[in-house]
């Protein structure tokens, strides 16, 4: 069983994690813009892409899969995920599996103001969320919203343009300068209408990840917490694993109504004993080691899925209060 992991970039041990389930069973590809990208020093296979956004991206990627023979597909990146979602039957044609949710669960969670409305309607907690200016002024004006806010884009991805703020003239300044950014970037292409910007009331506390994992029909297997302990350029630097039974149950009804297929990363706030669900994103995150660390194996899971295998959801289970950190090493590419 050949796998192929799309926009590897950065995420080295997310393919060592398949590589070492896969053992002599299959061979780990991987596919980036560029051939430095660190995750393809831990590949098999190595191949250079286009752009996700370039015209012969698709092509591309297909070819690639011609002619190793891949068996499944595994993307690392927010900006890719609409693009395979969307021509899901073109890898289908070619026997391959796309691990990848449904264009609707994907902007669900890509479009950050849909992840707060679809949120609530679970019946869950989402920070007061808006996107547009005027109304947020007027939700300050009479009460309904207090500084400090939190601004990044509506379809936007990690740590990207967010900005924290705690006057009406800082919000309109800061508003306005992400509004030119995000025109310049590349999620540009990715934002849709005139209302692309988020404004969030700031939840300050205790965060948490999860990794909500589904298997390759949408049904929820399982649910690991991890409390975050530091970060560094937006991502999960160091954790601990925690038995939560309140956090792991807002996980499995998120998993049980969403249907994502495979990971769904999860940031979650505490605030006076409440959990707010801040960030949804249906793939691996940044997160995902704390986990596997602690004795997740859902590569294994994914493996055997894909073999059409079952396997006890006890090896989706982390061992509790283990505690991991990043550390920053040199690969030759």
């Amino acid at each position: 069983m050949n796998i192929l992991f799309t926009c590897a970039g950065r995420r080295t041990y997310l393919l060592k994690y398949f590589k070492e389930q896969l053992a002599d069973d299959g061979l780990i590809a991987g596919t980036d813009m560029q051939l430095t990208a660190p995750a393809l020093s831990a590949a098999d296979i190595k191949e250079q892409v286009p752009a996700v956004y370039a015209p012969d991206y698709l092509d591309c990627t297909i070819e690639i899969c011609r002619k190793h023979k891949i068996d499944a597909i595994i993307s690392l990146n927010d900006l890719e995920l609409p693009i395979l979602a969307a021509n899901r039957k073109r890898f289908e044609d070619e026997n391959i599996t796309l691990i990848v949710s449904s264009p609707e669960v994907i902007e669900v969670c890509f479009d950050k103001y849909r992840t707060a409305r679809y949120v609530e309607s679970l019946g869950l907690n989402s920070p007061k969320t808006f996107v547009n200016l005027d109304l947020t002024i007027d939700a300050l004006n009479n009460g309904e919203l207090a500084f400090p806010l939190v601004l990044k884009p509506r379809w936007g991805s990690g740590s990207i343009g967010i900005e924290f703020v705690n006057s009406e003239d800082e919000l309109k300044e800061v508003y306005a300068m992400l509004v030119k950014k995000v025109k310049k970037s590349i999620l540009g292409t990715a934002s849709t209408g005139d209302e692309y910007i988020l404004i969030q009331e700031a939840i300050k506390g205790q965060e948490y990840g999860m990794d909500v994992m589904n298997d390759l029909h949408g049904n929820n297997r399982g649910v690991s917490v991890k409390m975050k302990l530091a970060m560094r350029a937006g991502e999960t630097d160091k954790a601990r694993t925690v038995d939560c039974e309140a956090i792991r149950n807002i996980g499995r009804t998120l998993g049980e109504n969403l249907h994502h297929i495979g990971n769904l990363d999860v940031d979650i706030f505490e605030r006076d004993g409440q959990y707010y669900v801040l960030e949804l994103n249906p793939r691996f995150g940044g997160g995902f080691p704390f986990s596997y660390e602690a004795g997740v194996n859902f590569p294994k899971a994914i493996i055997e899925w894909l073999k059409g295998n079952e396997v006890e959801n006890s090896i989706l289970c982390p061992e509790y209060d283990r505690t991991f950190a990043k550390c920053d090493y040199l690969v030759e590419v």
